[in-house]
């Protein structure tokens, strides 16, 4: 395969990336509204606590997704934009933008594996403090925030042989809310379903992005070194030099006009340029070539005399 032909399928290849990270970051888009705006997250985020353990987590997860989604957005058409008009300054860009999100999601796989329970532990403590205090029936408003949380995710009460609540906590799952499951596996399994498409995304934006990362970078040496398909040669008019004659060859007859007639219909049809590249037109008193009757072969020229004399050209047929 050669250059033109690698560069080609680069090219494709490229656009193709670009098309699928978009698809990646509305996808990761879609992820975060749900994650703002859905019942199961806002209900925990919403708990009016003194010291509310899922908000920063909560606004931290947000924040990171907003970044990664506006980082593959803009590195996704700058780099399209690049590979149709193959401009090297939007190919950089490109890859500054998928280098910054490249770094983001390995600090997202690194904060995974080290702490993997985080934003578990911050909603079921949240869970556990508003437990507490309906429980203790401190406050009214308690006890319609634990409603809340049960009802979104369709649990009742938790379930632990440690308790302290005594009868409080058993009279609080009477009737169909007793065949509900516990809140603390409602909260973990629906976890671990977020968890798993986020796990999902990020692996694959990862793939995207190493991909892009090397398609980029190679485009940007092919633009630099001049390999591009689609550029076509420019091409600028310069003046002709002073004095010098037109190179493509040009047949003059005379008529039976004379040699001015001669003279004026060979500058009718091609003059020469002066230094400032317009047409002039040529004087009697102007050196013209004489034309290609005047040099055919002694034999010709004297019949030439014999019927006349050769019409419109000077006395030196003989003489050649």
């Amino acid at each position: 395969m050669g250059p033109w032909s690698r560069v080609r399928v680069a090219k494709c290849q490229m656009l193709i990336t670009c098309f699928f990270i978009l698809l990646l970051g509305l996808s990761v888009a879609t992820m975060m509204t749900l994650t703002y705006f859905g019942a199961h997250f806002a209900v925990i985020r919403r708990a009016s606590l003194e010291k509310n353990p899922y908000q920063a987590v909560h606004q931290w997860a947000f924040s990171a997704g907003l970044s990664l989604v506006g980082l593959l957005t803009l590195g996704a058409v700058l780099s399209a934009a690049a590979t149709v008009r193959e401009a090297q300054g939007l190919m950089a860009g490109g890859f500054l933008c998928f280098s910054l999100a490249f770094c983001a999601q390995v600090q997202v796989v690194f904060w995974r594996l080290h702490s993997p329970t985080q934003v578990e532990d911050a909603m079921l403590d949240t869970y556990d403090l508003v437990y507490e205090q309906a429980m203790k029936g401190t406050s009214h408003v308690r006890r319609q925030e634990l409603a809340a949380i049960q009802d979104v995710f369709l649990c009742c009460g938790k379930r632990s042989p440690f308790s302290r609540l005594g009868s409080t906590e058993a009279d609080l799952c009477q009737g169909e809310e007793a065949a509900r499951e516990d809140c603390l596996q409602g909260i973990r399994s629906f976890l671990r379903t977020h968890q798993q498409v986020a796990s999902s995304l990020t692996s694959i934006g990862l793939a995207l992005t190493v991909s892009a990362l090397l398609l980029s970078s190679f485009l940007w040496f092919a633009i630099r070194c001049g390999c591009s398909l689609d550029r076509k040669g420019k091409y600028t008019l310069t003046p002709r030099a002073c004095g010098r004659q037109p190179q493509e060859p040009s047949l003059f007859r005379c008529s039976q006009g004379g040699p001015a007639h001669c003279l004026h219909s060979e500058a009718v049809a091609i003059g020469p340029r002066g230094c400032s590249g317009s047409l002039r037109w040529l004087h009697e008193s102007d050196a013209a070539p004489l034309p290609l009757s005047c040099h055919l072969p002694a034999h010709r020229a004297l019949q030439g005399r014999s019927r006349g004399g050769l019409s419109g050209c000077p006395e030196r047929g003989l003489s050649d």
